[in-house]
């Protein structure tokens, strides 16, 4: 805005020579390129005043090496760069937010920072500088009370803007709109602190005595406390909200994460704690909530979680199998809950596993509540697993050593699969930002 009237003022002196005298830029020829997409005002040519008005009212400039440069960009074109741009953002916004005080200690560092607030320097009469105490007192107790709130209002993400897996992150975690309904709590009571400090403080500044200006900044402090007292709650709340999501995991994206999937109990925590311990720059291990047999509607939030990071992230699947009766969910129900993600997520790098090895016996186990064996695929599976299932056991050691092998691009033993697990993390990559990209248009649009 200051450019801008800054021009403004320029282009009203009515003698042009003062442009010319003042200006650093050496005179140049009248040729001028054509269609070069730019509104060029070269200093030595002289415009009438209403045409250069109106090139400073539909050209935008931006600074370049300390000079005002013309662009041709419009304030709707910057707007959608900016979305653009925030759209772009990778993981991580969790970690970027504000230590947020409790609302307590807001309140008392604003009451005591507002008591040090002396009048202004000169006032002899006794009745004006009370008042102008008083109301500058209540001022800068207000603008303690809302820079804070402003602040984290500034500092904590839209929604929109986030990456699919942190939006939903926060729907699971805190609840569909919680978060928003906070935020807009928050800022609520801003706009209160606001109205009700600055009714005080011009109160405060008529007073006619000095008795009337102590009485009205003792009822102004009580007001405004009163008011920021009664909405702290929100503030809490945010405080809640700012600790919850920042203990959140951190995922990096240009990092595929092996992500281990599998029915509740099936030993997927003990084969994340395995797989640690090895490279970190080949993958990142993940363990995810156990999912059980049922539809989608009927998921709780942490079998929801568990798909979102399958849908938001470039994961490798590690899909891990309990066939020894020990991890409470029967094979029969491990198979189909199996089949339905292998299905869903058949674009991922896929890779099976059977737990527990060293408790499997000759003859599968069978569930009292599962049906005779009479598809083949599924007695086969009863007793080795899927095709190709690589067996382990954490208590026994039983194939550890070939599986953190497998898991490692570095010692991923035939070249065709190390290439191949690049390029089809890449294209899966590629898909999901593909994906994104559609779903935010729809939604900015």
């Amino acid at each position: 805005m200051s450019r801008a009237s800054n021009l403004f003022q320029l282009c009203q002196i009515p003698s042009t020579n003062l442009l010319l005298r003042s200006s650093k830029f050496p005179r140049a020829t009248n040729k001028l390129p054509r269609n070069t997409g730019m509104n060029v005002i070269p200093v030595w040519k002289l415009y009438p005043t209403l045409c250069f008005c109106k090139t400073v009212q539909t050209t935008t400039y931006e600074v370049v090496n300390g000079s005002y440069v013309p662009s041709t960009q419009t304030k709707q074109e910057k707007e959608m760069k900016d979305k653009s741009s925030a759209k772009l953002d990778t993981v991580g916004a969790f970690q970027k937010l504000p230590m947020v005080m409790p609302s307590v200690d807001i309140l008392h560092s604003a009451l005591r920072k507002a008591k040090r607030v002396l009048p202004t320097k000169g006032i002899a009469n006794i009745a004006k500088r009370e008042r102008n105490r008083g109301a500058k007192q209540l001022d800068a107790l207000m603008k303690e009370l809302v820079v804070p709130l402003r602040t984290y209002l500034e500092s904590f993400p839209k929604k929109k803007y986030l990456h699919p897996y942190e939006r939903s992150l926060i729907e699971l975690t805190l609840g569909d709109g919680n978060y928003e309904e906070v935020l807009g709590n928050v800022d609520a009571l801003r706009k209160k602190v606001v109205s009700v400090g600055k009714e005080h403080a011009s109160f405060c500044a008529k007073s006619l005595t000095k008795r009337e200006a102590e009485e009205r900044l003792t009822e102004g402090v009580k007001k405004i406390e009163e008011v920021f007292n009664h909405e702290a709650q929100v503030v809490d709340d945010l405080l809640h909200i700012a600790k919850t999501l920042r203990a959140m995991p951190v995922v990096d994206l240009e990092t595929p994460t092996l992500c281990l999937v599998g029915a509740p109990n099936v030993g997927k925590s003990s084969l994340v704690r395995t797989l640690s311990t090895g490279k970190p720059e080949t993958f990142q291990v993940t363990d995810t909530p156990g999912l059980l047999k049922r539809s989608d509607e009927d998921r709780n939030n942490l079998e929801k979680l568990t798909l979102a990071v399958l849908s938001h992230l470039p994961t490798a699947i590690l899909y891990v199998h309990d066939l020894s009766g020990e991890c409470g969910t029967s094979p029969s129900d491990q198979f189909l809950i199996y089949k339905d993600i292998k299905e869903r997520f058949s674009d991922h790098l896929w890779l099976d596993v059977v737990s527990k090895c060293d408790l499997l016996q000759k003859s599968p186990v069978v569930f009292i509540t599962e049906d005779s064996p009479d598809h083949e695929e599924l007695a086969r599976y009863r007793k080795m697993g899927p095709n190709g299932a690589m067996h382990v056991s954490v208590k026994s050691e039983a194939g550890l050593a070939e599986i953190c092998l497998v898991t490692s691009l570095e010692n991923f033993f035939p070249l065709q699969l190390k290439v191949r697990v690049h390029e089809l993390l890449t294209s899966q990559m590629a898909k999901i930002r593909s994906q994104n990209s559609n779903q935010e248009n729809l939604v900015i649009t």
